[in-house]
């Protein structure tokens, strides 16, 4: 509630506008020019925030940095409140920036909605598209996107890389419009729908002891180097506990901060590896790593499509929900198919 009536005088109302607030006496807000005012004063704070300088924030924003300074100080005589620390070395921000800086976020989601919306209107084609995933679970959406941009040249598509952990929260922040995961997020904010069953596999060197192996016991891999992910995930933690059931030591010597690097050392025979088959299947595919499958691990990793429940999705966003659910119900009439034989 506090910082709702801090910031309780940024509501735009039809003149003329006397908003309370708990924190000084009362707010005059005259009109539009006042309030575009208000809104400028937060996107340079936004910016100074983020580049957590004055001097880089004048350089994005095409301003000079007493225009910054100035535009920062009338934002914190209006909120009476300072904001940003001046005493430490480096920018920080105080209790009260952080809170700030929240809701400056929240306006520069609705400002980038509404002119989508706006752009949409003009053209159901265009727009932007922003989904978040992580290393491996962007490849899955290669292909996707290849057909997406055939259908719909003019919509343009970020996907912006983020910890899985942390994408749930920025759907239900308006940070992204989809996002990818591999484990489901329990949370009734958002929907989540399995659009793709992936694996991990054991994997090793052409040239490893075990290469020619059709299948190993856990217990073989008690001596082995892994090459492990130092991001923590579900299904780093499976692994953990099935070696720990059989008592079986998992040897993560080495760690590291990205799949490919993984890859590349298990190429080199460094060490060994589990890792999500669609991230080394063209490498499996050329013999430049080799699956050797461990007869107690089977570990399905699910592949989920997330988006808000509640918030209305962009005509761009609905459309590359429409080509997953194709592409989705065509992958299983075609393993049907398979199975039919």
């Amino acid at each position: 509630m506090e910082a709702h009536s801090r910031f309780s005088k940024f509501i735009l109302l039809d003149p003329p506008i006397i908003v309370h607030n708990q924190i000084s006496n009362t707010y005059p807000i005259s009109g539009p020019a006042e309030a575009t005012l208000l809104l400028h004063s937060l996107k340079v704070f936004l910016s100074v925030a983020n580049e957590k300088s004055f001097s880089r924030a004048a350089e994005k924003m095409l301003r000079t940095q007493p225009a910054i300074s100035l535009a920062v100080q009338r934002l914190e005589a209006e909120l009476d409140e300072k904001l940003i620390d001046r005493s430490a070395k480096e920018l920080l921000l105080t209790d009260a920036g952080k809170v700030v800086l929240e809701f400056a976020r929240r306006f520069e989601n609705l400002e980038s909605d509404m002119y989508n919306s706006l752009a949409e209107l003009r053209d159901n084609s265009s727009g932007r598209l922003t989904i978040g995933a992580n290393e491996s679970t962007s490849l899955y959406l290669l292909g996707h996107i290849e057909q997406y941009r055939s259908q719909y040249p003019k919509v343009k598509i970020q996907v912006r890389r983020s910890l899985s952990s942390k994408i749930p929260s920025q759907l239900i922040d308006g940070d992204l419009e989809l996002g990818l995961i591999s484990f489901d997020p329990g949370d009734e904010r958002l929907v989540s729908t399995v659009i793709y069953t992936d694996r991990l596999v054991f994997v090793v060197s052409p040239n490893h002891r075990l290469a020619s192996r059709p299948e190993v016991n856990i217990s073989e891999l008690g001596m082995e180097t892994f090459i492990a992910h130092n991001v923590i995930s579900p299904y780093r933690e499976i692994v953990l506990r099935e070696f720990q059931r059989h008592r079986v030591p998992l040897n993560m010597d080495v760690e590291m901060p990205t799949v490919e690097t993984i890859r590349l050392l298990v190429q080199r025979n460094e060490g060994v590896a589990f890792l999500p088959k669609m991230c080394v299947e063209l490498e499996l595919a050329s013999g430049a790593l080799k699956e050797v499958p461990v007869q107690e691990l089977n570990v399905e990793r699910n592949i989920r499509l997330v988006y808000p429940a509640r918030r209305a999705l962009s005509h761009a966003a609905k459309a590359f929900l429409d080509l997953v659910d194709r592409d989705a119900a065509a992958a299983v009439t075609l393993q049907q198919k398979q199975l039919l034989g």
